[in-house]
């Protein structure tokens, strides 16, 4: 290959995604501090490409399997989970769509999202019951509110469900324009972590939904193959966790070289020869390790999984629920110890307000808490005891 045939090769996303990620740390401790909308970043990621990774080619996106769009999330989760958390529902959202709905339908979603740049928002939590979808003639509206709306400012599209009262309170879930008349966008995400994931609430009010955005065919939970929406979504923080555990780690570690002293009484001359730091590092990798191989297997499962498409059988789906079950939960604990002891071994000045280096803690705890590990282990007790395959949920 000579040299100018090689200028001409594509660059491949990944290289794209650490250029952007290389960016992002620049501002990211700053940026958590202040909240609210990464108005920058958002528009670095729309000129990127990126936020067609996922599209198939024949709909103009780049056609990456989900193992290459989730290894995309883990880089930026090393350096700002919160970017990481709303692009990875960027492609949990077009998954959404593709499973639940008529290729009618998501065809055109897709080919619009990769030639316009279309970032799509979550108003889904069907935990939250307060939307009520009313039928009208030929049409549905919309009233009501939602909290936990991760990625909705700023974004093009909105995923959104409300209870059908016609229908005896069944979910009805839709894809509308975010700027659509009666939505309001309320900005008021104020937690203690991901605190740049706009994951506030939003209001409809008489919101028209006409028939054609609703996915109705084949719906949620409908087949083994629409079941996977709810895994995608445990695989995704899966690899944001794993990430921004990966992103601790080498702050502390380059803190630990440059900064970190040894206590006095140590016999070390260094606190890189410090035997008790040493020994914090082998179990952060040891932990790491062990969450990279659970992560990398659950993400090949699910290709393999998605490929199938209609051919996925009920077992097999069970079986991906567990791998992904496993790794969420040793990510969750591997990720908790680390962003906790990261100071010890980078010490009291590591503590400066400055540095942030909580966030990693924060950021971490704050979205753990949506799915209490508890219930993991739950079902991977039954398994292991019962040999139970977990029964599909709209959330595992």
């Amino acid at each position: 290959m000579t040299a100018s045939s090689q200028s001409l090769q594509p660059i491949s996303p990944l290289l794209i995604a650490r250029k952007l990620a290389s960016e992002f740390a620049e501002t990211a401790a700053e940026r958590d501090q202040q909240g609210g909308t990464p108005k920058a970043q958002r528009d670095a990621l729309r000129r990127s490409g990126l936020l067609a990774l996922s599209i198939p080619r024949e709909y103009g996106g780049l056609g990456a399997s989900w193992s290459e769009a989730l290894e995309i999330v883990r880089e930026f989760a090393r350096v700002d989970s919160s970017i990481a958390h709303v692009y990875g529902f960027q492609h949990l959202m077009l998954a959404t769509v593709r499973l639940f709905s008529r290729p009618e339908q998501w065809q055109p979603w897709f080919e619009q999202t990769a030639r316009k740049n279309w970032f799509w928002g979550n108003a889904l939590n069907p935990l939250d019951t307060r939307t009520v979808a009313r039928r009208c003639d030929g049409w549905r509206e919309f009233s009501g509110r939602k909290s936990f709306c991760s990625g909705s400012a700023d974004s093009e599209m909105l995923i959104a469900s409300g209870l059908d009262e016609s229908n005896g309170g069944k979910l009805l879930i839709a894809a509308i324009p975010s700027g659509r008349t009666g939505i309001t966008l309320h900005g008021d995400w104020d937690n203690m972590g991901q605190r740049q994931t706009d994951s506030g609430s939003v209001t409809f009010e008489r919101v028209r939904v006409e028939e054609n955005e609703l996915l109705l065919d084949p719906g949620p939970l409908s087949t083994p193959f629409a079941c996977l929406r709810p895994l995608l979504a445990q695989l995704t923080f899966v690899n944001l966790f794993l990430g921004l555990a990966e992103g601790a780690f080498h702050e502390a570690r380059q803190y630990t070289l440059k900064e970190t002293r040894p206590w006095f009484k140590s016999a070390a001359a260094f606190a890189t020869e410090d035997p008790y730091i040493l020994r914090h590092y082998g179990e952060f990798w040891v932990g790491l390790e062990s969450v990279r191989l659970l992560a990398n297997r659950a993400n090949e499962l699910f290709d393999e999984a998605w490929s199938k498409q209609e051919g996925l059988g009920a077992r097999e789906r069970g079986e991906l629920a567990l791998a992904i079950a496993t790794a969420k939960v040793a990510a969750t604990r591997a990720g908790l110890d680390l962003t906790s002891r990261l100071f010890d071994v980078t010490g009291a000045r590591a503590t400066h307000g400055a540095l942030r280096l909580d966030r990693f803690w924060r950021n971490l705890r704050t979205q753990s808490l949506h799915d209490p590990l508890d219930y993991k282990l739950h079902e991977l007790g039954d398994w292991a005891l019962n040999e139970s395959l977990p029964t599909p949920t709209f959330y595992s």
